[in-house]
């Protein structure tokens, strides 16, 4: 059991009344398939983002048409987002029992030739590599069958609840496989490896792709599909979540529903509790049990260069290993480089005598230039993910960008974290934190205080040890930009304004000063430092900083002896080698930070307090929408007059200010970011209402920033949103949905909501924000950065209808409720393949003659 640690994890279904943290597999690989589940952070500001809906070979999947369906009106809204969510499910369902089927056809000549002179398997490889297989088909197929009807003939009589029940207490044929999981992947390695005839099959098994696809079908490994099953459970909780929520409480279906999550919940509970794994390796000298304390990805020095590790500090002994080169469909292993028995080890400095490493620091720039390359291939994977046919692509899309992670994550480190072995021998690690150092030399000393023996291992027993640490480790993946996913974190984009005012609880007088960090692209990193206050033990700083967050969700500050004595100072470049008095973190709870006032807090550290303010700005914290009141003009004006008035299917400013930034503007840094002089932002918007005749000419000598300005203006000026009041709780509804088809499937519905101007402008703006991030490497906009700045400017509600129902009190709070999801839905469709008026328009034609 303990091959499927990575697959679900004690912490990682925490339920409660009011939602839920779940996980959702990327594309059905196990921890020995390479690729673990992604866990899922959800927060009230937030919507869950689950990966895009895959099909049995990672393509997309094309969501089932929905009927009949537009948002508000007098159709019950709880009726239509149930609709969509069983829509969805029911698309990834067919595709589920499409898999389910690949799996079984090998399955029965393989068990007819089992009984021949010339088996290519034995009867019980047979059945231990297909075990339960068959059954879950079954329970899938009738399922389908049951729920397909119901969802062609809705109303709100249709109910669907003992269906789920149903499937829910057929549970335990998925616990059976579970607990046969890792023997059956064994086994098909095994007779791959034995057998060339079997080892061809089970790396060509044909699924069919969906009724609606293109293609027919798609070649998948067997160990891929075997994963299928497990992501399965998962992936049905999640959906009746979604369904409990859209449903009321006295519908029939209600208390049904309730009891089959009731039963999924217990079912994966079970399934934790036993395969929690022990965190022991091998016993000590002492008898005692070794247990692992702490591990994580490091940068050693070695040989004048840099090597990547995996550190593993135990309870006697620290180790250091590589990740071994494994052939394909083998576990990874580790092998051990060196170790240091803690009761040896010291951080003591180097004397004059010893050599000193130098380690080579790149130019910053490069640093930068090479997380915008990054940037730019995800944004390409994501494309590629939805696109048809884009599998192969997106293989060589990953290994680009996992060679330029690697490069990342080895030369930002530049702080030193040196240990030494007390027979002689030093290491060199480099860090991107001095918070990390502190952490790991805190846990090594604190181990230290016990009564430790120095440890010789035996050869034996040096390859226990690291054969368990592939079990053990708690940290699995490298701390780069894919643990820190847009996509995935709700992190803070916009300003953090920080007052460190003072600090009390020294013991005695000394020169002391704070430094600040925050999370950034993935790691942490220093932001601001405060001055030196000199012979004191009550600093009194009060100073203020300015902090750009991407992405941020915390906070470090960290308190410093400053050190004056010579003597005391290490050779090694990058060194800090002030002492730290304390350290400490606190979470960028945007509810709390996103207040018109400061907020005031105090970080108690090693009995040090640090008392400081803060409070966030965001890029566009106010869009207010006041209708002009001359209907001659374009600002402030409704899109539909604008446009039937000049006779266009998109606005002239729009157009216009498009073709000059695509002209002249799309290399520029920062564009659509810098803000533009506002006094020529205004004199373009006075020539655009006053229909001028020399505007173009204004235009081709206008600075670049004004002309952006102009075009975020009219959008934000407008009576309205660009996506419309009456549509934009139906956004907030669909980009929160858990089921990746169900969000397919209401996202393009409220699209074809929109009214034409609407829709042909959104779609013309789309399509240009996108040719802006093609230039990211140049421009240093990403997609996630223009949905950043555009997403509010085009969603963000009328006051009147913004303040419908809510106690808000001020711009701040607004922001902290609404916009990260606006900028969601604008990225959602950002990173959606081209979407064309023509074809959302053939789906509303064909979905009125259905109903």
């Amino acid at each position: 059991m303990c091959a499927i640690r990575s697959i679900i994890a004690p912490s990682d279904f925490n339920y409660n009344t009011d939602g839920y943290e779940g996980d959702a597999a990327e594309d059905g690989k196990s921890q020995d398939g390479s690729e673990p589940l992604r866990f899922i952070d959800e927060s009230p500001t937030m919507s869950p983002q689950l990966c895009a809906a895959l099909g049995p070979n990672g393509e997309a999947v094309s969501p089932s048409p929905l009927e009949g369906l537009l948002p508000g009106g007098d159709i019950e809204k709880g009726l239509e987002m149930k609709k969509l969510v069983l829509s969805g499910f029911l698309a990834s369902e067919e595709i589920y029992i499409n898999q389910l089927e690949a799996l079984l056809l090998p399955m029965r000549p393989l068990k007819a030739t089992a009984t021949t002179s010339q088996p290519v398997l034995t009867i019980q490889q047979v059945e231990t590599i297909f075990y339960k297989i068959q059954d879950i088909f079954e329970i899938h197929k009738e399922f389908y069958d049951a729920l397909l009807p119901n969802i062609q003939q809705w109303d709100e009589k249709v109910t669907v609840g003992h269906l789920f029940q149903k499937l829910a207490s057929q549970l335990g044929v998925y616990k059976a496989f579970v607990d046969n999981y890792k023997v059956a992947l064994e086994t098909a390695e095994k007779c791959s490896q034995a057998n060339s005839q079997f080892q061809k099959i089970s790396e060509n098994l044909k699924v069919r792709g969906p009724k609606d696809s293109k293609d027919c079908t798609s070649t998948v490994t067997m160990e891929a599909l075997l994963y299928k099953p497990i992501d399965r459970v998962t992936r049905s909780t999640l959906v009746l979540h979604d369904l409990l929520k859209h449903t009321p409480k006295d519908h029939p279906d209600f208390p049904l529903l309730q009891d089959a999550l009731r039963i999924s919940q217990n079912f994966l509970s079970s399934i934790n509790e036993e395969i929690d794994p022990r965190r022991t390796a091998v016993t000590t000298p002492k008898g005692e049990a070794r247990q692992l304390v702490k591990d994580g990805f490091l940068v050693e020095v070695s040989e004048n260069s840099r090597k990547l590790r995996h550190v593993f500090l135990f309870t006697d002994l620290l180790l250091c290993a590589k990740m071994k080169k494994t052939a394909v469909g083998r576990h990874q292993q580790y092998e051990c480089k060196w170790y240091i028995p803690l009761a040896d080890l010291t951080f003591q400095t180097l004397d004059e005598s010893d050599s000193c490493h130098s380690v080579q620091v790149l130019p910053e720039h490069e640093i930068e230039e090479m997380k915008m390359k990054i940037s730019v291939l995800k944004s390409e994977i994501q494309k590629e993910k939805k696109a048809p046919k884009g599998q192969s692509r997106v293989e060589r899309l990953r290994k680009k960008m996992n060679e330029q992670e690697s490069w990342l994550l080895m030369h930002s480190p530049t702080i030193p974290f040196r240990i030494h072995n007390k027979h002689g021998k030093s290491y060199l690690f480099l860090l991107s934190s001095d918070y990390e150092r502190a952490e790991w030399k805190e846990s090594i000393q604190k181990l230290q205080k016990k009564d430790l023996q120095s440890c010789v291992l035996s050869s034996v027993e040096l390859q226990v040890l690291t054969s368990s640490c592939f079990k053990l480790r708690t940290v699995h993946n490298i701390p780069v930009t894919t643990n820190k996913d847009d996509e995935e974190t709700p992190g803070l984009y916009g300003f953090l304004h920080v007052i460190v005012h003072s600090a009390q609880g020294f013991k005695e007088s000394a020169n002391l000063y704070c430094t600040l960090e925050v999370d950034s692209f993935g790691y942490f990193v220093s932001k601001a430092k405060t001055r030196v206050f000199r012979d004191t033990s009550e600093p009194q700083w009060n100073e203020e900083f300015e902090i750009e967050l991407e992405g941020s969700q915390y906070l470090r500050i960290l308190c410093y002896e400053n050190c004056y004595d010579k003597s005391m100072l290490n050779k090694d470049d990058n060194e800090i080698v002030d002492k730290i008095m304390g350290k400490g973190q606190v979470q960028l709870d945007p509810q709390t930070v996103q207040s018109k006032n400061w907020h005031m807090d105090v970080i108690e550290m090693n009995g040090i307090k640090v008392e400081f303010s803060m409070k966030f700005t965001s890029r566009d914290l106010s869009l207010k929408r006041t209708p002009s009141k001359k209907q001659s003009g374009v600002f402030g004006v409704k899109i539909n007059v604008v446009t039937k008035r000049e006779r266009s299917k998109v606005p002239y400013i729009v157009r216009q200010c498009i073709e000059e930034v695509e002209k002249r503007g799309i290399d520029e840094v920062g564009i659509y970011r810098i803000s533009g002089v506002a006094t020529d932002i205004q004199a373009l918007k006075l020539a655009f209402d006053t229909n001028t005749k020399d505007i173009l000419m204004m235009l081709s000598d206008m600075d670049i920033n004004a002309i952006a300005g102009t075009l975020k203006l009219y959008f934000r000026e407008l009576p309205e949103p660009l996506l419309t009041d009456r549509l934009y709780p139906a956004f907030m509804e669909g980009i929160a949905l858990s089921d990746p088809a169900a969000k397919e499937n209401c996202m393009m519905h409220l699209l074809r909501s929109l009214p034409d101007p609407n829709l042909m402008t959104f779609l013309t703006l789309l399509e240009h924000l996108k040719r802006v991030a093609e230039k990211e490497p140049i421009n240093k906009m990403s997609l996630h950065n223009l949905a950043t700045v555009f997403g509010p400017t085009l969603l963000r509600p009328s006051e009147s209808e913004s303040t419908k129902g809510q106690h808000i009190t001020s711009a701040s709070d607004i922001w902290s409720h609404d916009v990260m999801a606006q900028v969601q839905v604008l990225l959602y469709y950002l990173q959606h393949p081209p979407i064309s008026f023509a074809e959302l328009k053939r789906n509303t034609l064909y979905f009125s003659t259905d109903v």
